[in-house]
């Protein structure tokens, strides 16, 4: 097969949660399981890192994939889902997995796959193992997709596990509470494994000491330790760190613009100084050269990403709550005329919630994303009026985005917010 072929093929034959949603959701760990077994295990051949949460994972998984990489290590990052390419998925040093890995891996393992029949997630975890065996990486930084406790990811035994913080998202399979989905994301956390929290939140700070004491597992929360300050903020971002209210690292440079990352940074921080514990050895020259380059390092897109300057253009992939919250914080201390933003959902998502956070001083694009998924520009029009966000309907994201930029003047702001595919077909 072509690798086109082979995506086809894999898309087409096997449930893919963000094209069909919880269809695709599976209620135990076992086809996972049992195509590691088929595969000789190749989780067990390679130390990781473990990072789940809500909001931040994917940023907290870069950057530790980033310092570790900068220090010498040979890392592999497993992160979802992808943007633009499939490969986004699986890198090692940055680099994506080679197309040819891909339809080799299909081919060779056709008969067991059909026989499993695993989810597209499922199929590509194991993907993404046996590509990081096969290529002796020194240590993966692995992101959880949905949950924790019953992800497909978690067939690991990390070095660390890190949960940065808990939020309402996907309550449908997590739960309603935030309890309850803190006990779904705890069960990432091992037996001996030490835990690090990014965020002490009043409803799951409880549920993580329960779990981390039943699995003796030494917990700390980052943001009890690390606090970060942002300091100027022109072509880059400025930032010092204190650890235990004293001077950590001062005018720490990074092209990490939104305001958010600040946590993310804290988790980040706590989550290093564990692993110099464990004998990692990680300089603070590391830190800072990974944190200013970490974007062309290991690919990092779609988290407040500035495509362009006059108009400025923003694209943030906040498409829940606490997302959604982060970036409606950060347009308020930003500085233009006026505001477009250029929006879409998928059809299973709260989008009540989320459209009662965002701004009615805003002109709107309404666009459908371009999988099964997404909700009816039409429908999404309708659902923002009833909170005051006016706006028109376009037949394509790509099209909506056009007419914002011909729309905006130099002094204006674009802003491409909400599902991930929407800022994908941007991007």
């Amino acid at each position: 097969m072509t690798y086109q072929a082979t995506l086809d093929y894999m898309m087409a034959q096997l449930p893919m949660f963000h094209r069909v949603g919880a269809a695709a959701f599976k209620k135990d760990l076992s086809n996972t399981l049992a195509l590691c077994a088929h595969l000789d295990n190749p989780q067990q051949k390679f130390k990781t890192i473990h990072v789940g949460g809500t909001n931040g994972k994917g940023s907290t998984s870069h950057l530790l994939a980033a310092v570790l990489q900068t220090a010498g290590y040979k890392v592999g990052l497993y992160t979802s889902p992808h943007y633009k390419d499939f490969r986004e998925r699986i890198k090692i040093n940055g680099t994506y997995i080679s197309k040819h890995y891909v339809v080799d891996f299909i081919e060779k393992n056709k008969v067991t796959l059909e026989g499993i029949e695993p989810s597209f997630f499922e199929m590509t975890v194991a993907l993404a193992f046996d590509y990081f065996a096969d290529n002796q990486v020194d240590i993966a930084v692995i992101e959880v997709g949905l949950g924790g406790r019953l992800d497909s990811t978690n067939v690991i035994t990390p070095e660390l596990s890190v949960i940065t913080n808990i939020s309402f998202d996907h309550v449908a399979m997590l739960g309603d509470t935030i309890e309850k989905i803190a006990f779904e994301k705890a069960g990432i956390i091992k037996k001996n494994i030490p835990i690090v929290i990014g965020e002490t939140q009043e409803g799951s700070k409880a549920v993580f000491l329960e779990k981390a004491k039943e699995m003796n597992a030494e917990i700390s929360f980052a943001d009890s330790v690390f606090t970060v300050k942002k300091i100027e903020s022109e072509q880059n971002a400025f930032y010092t760190i204190e650890k235990n209210n004293s001077l950590f690292l001062e005018k720490l440079e990074t092209k990490l613009f939104g305001d958010y990352q600040l946590k993310n940074l804290a988790t980040a921080f706590q989550a290093i100084e564990k692993l110099r514990e464990m004998n990692y050895h990680i300089s603070d020259e590391n830190i800072r050269y990974a944190l200013l380059n970490v974007q062309s390092m290991v690919k990092f897109m779609g988290r407040w990403q500035q495509l362009s300057e006059k108009p400025l253009v923003l694209a943030d992939s906040g498409h829940n709550e606490a997302g959604v919250i982060s970036a409606i914080e950060q347009l308020k201390s930003m500085t233009f005329n006026n505001l477009y933003i250029v929006t879409g959902f998928v059809n299973d998502k709260d989008v009540a919630k989320i459209l009662s956070l965002y701004p009615k001083n805003a002109t709107y694009f309404f666009a459908k994303a371009n999988i099964p998924r997404g909700l009816e520009a039409k429908v999404l029009q309708e659902r923002a009026a009833e909170f005051g966000l006016n706006g028109k309907t376009y037949i394509s994201v790509k099209n909506a985005f056009i007419a914002a930029k011909k729309r905006a003047k130099d002094d204006d702001l674009v802003l491409v917010l909400g599902s991930i595919f929407v800022v994908a077909e941007v991007l």
